[in-house]
């Protein structure tokens, strides 16, 4: 029954991970704009990474996990002179990112599965990445980003706001996604020595997420 459930956990991500060689090009533009014919915005991601910068010294070392195609907010933190490393697993979006954003690395590979050395980063940022994990994997995760923070890193992410799980057409392809609660993601994050020092209701059409800020102690 274990290995039935990792496998199916590990194809859930699979599928996600073949919906964004499909999409990726519909999903953001070249400047990191959203499409304009969904509900979702990228005009914040600024704003986020600036307050982030505020807390970082400067050649800060960052992970964004979950990259995508490096836009806007790997390119954001590189422009900041932050020492990024971006992450994701879809070779399409990495190949792009490689193009966008030549002031950061990156590494094709899964999070879920994907180790590091412990104390790397100053920060790990990860917007709209973690949703379309499964919930057990985005909560095993969690304390693997606690070790590759240093002590008193910053954690800064989207989650989900309300339990939703499914699979949709997103774009013309299969998408996975799988929210916790916001309440559930702020205990995990507490548990596993992340605890939040704030978090926001990011409003998207007549849904939304959460954004929480937290730090490895």
């Amino acid at each position: 029954m274990a290995d039935a459930d990792r496998d199916l956990r590990a194809s859930r991500r699979d599928l996600v991970r073949r919906g964004y060689d499909v999409i990726s090009r519909a999903y953001r533009d070249d400047e990191g704009g959203a499409n304009p014919v969904t509900d979702e915005r990228t005009d914040h991601y600024e704003r986020w990474v600036d307050e982030l910068a505020k807390l970082m010294a400067p050649r800060a070392r960052v992970l964004d996990l979950g990259c995508g195609a490096g836009v806007p907010a790997t390119k954001l933190l590189a422009e900041k002179n932050f020492d990024v490393l971006g992450l994701d697993f879809s070779a399409v979006q990495i190949e792009r990112a490689r193009e966008l954003v030549p002031g950061a690395d990156f590494e094709q590979a899964d999070m879920v599965t994907w180790e590091h050395a412990p104390a790397s980063f100053d920060a790990v940022v990860s917007f709209y990445a973690l949703i379309h994990v499964p919930l057990e994997d985005q909560r095993n995760l969690l304390p693997k980003i606690r070790r590759w923070l240093r002590p008193g890193g910053y954690f800064l992410a989207i989650v989900g706001f309300e339990r939703w799980t499914g699979i949709e057409d997103y774009f013309g392809a299969a998408m996975f996604w799988d929210h916790a609660d916001r309440k559930t993601y702020l205990a995990w994050l507490t548990e596993a020595g992340l605890p939040p020092l704030w978090d926001r209701f990011v409003p998207e059409g007549s849904a939304g997420h959460t954004l929480v800020l937290a730090q490895a102690i």
